[in-house]
């Protein structure tokens, strides 16, 4: 079950990360090249996360075009908004009965460096317990993409490669309904 909290959180994040997600404003696109993101949760037992994420401009704006529908299927509110020291993001998402509020604070340049920090509730209804989840995604430009990298690859702990350009195949990933 943690898993599909993971991957319903995941899908969340990207859309939250996006530039041009639906919302009040446009984030910016990243720079081009080789992106690290760390990503640090409490409340959850999922250990610190790495990944590292090939993107060019047409990527970055690709997968807003994939993730967007996606997100307004499943999310009765996505609110990006321009603030003094970056972008606040806020959404109310559900899948499989669970329903997810996060707030999200967005700073950095988008050029070198960037910060995610979000707080979640997920809400099981009569399922089971709520649940407050914290994330911080720092990411550091890192360089151009790797001679075997692609725009829209990203690279897991453990090596596994997948390409982001395939987000129309992860939508199998999220549950309809949670496991008993």
């Amino acid at each position: 079950m943690t898993r599909h909290f993971v991957l319903l959180g995941s899908a969340l994040g990207l859309a939250a990360l996006l530039p041009g997600a639906a919302g009040a404003v446009d984030l910016p696109v990243r720079k081009p090249g080789l992106w690290e993101m760390k990503i640090v949760r409490t409340g959850s037992t999922m250990p610190e996360m790495t990944m590292q994420h090939c993107t060019d401009e047409t990527t970055d704006k690709d997968m807003s075009t994939a993730v967007s529908p996606m997100a307004k299927d499943i999310c009765s509110r996505q609110d990006i908004q321009k603030t003094a020291t970056g972008y606040v993001s806020d959404s109310v998402c559900g899948v499989a009965g669970v329903t997810v509020t996060s707030h999200a604070e967005i700073t950095g340049d988008f050029n070198s460096a960037y910060t995610v920090k979000t707080t979640s509730h997920a809400d099981r209804g009569s399922a089971g317990a709520a649940r407050d989840t914290t994330a911080t995604v720092e990411a550091k430009w890192l360089g151009p993409c790797k001679a075997d990298q692609k725009p829209g690859d990203v690279i897991m702990a453990g090596g596994m490669k997948m390409n982001i350009k395939d987000m129309e195949k992860l939508k199998g990933l999220i549950p309809k309904q949670l496991p008993k």
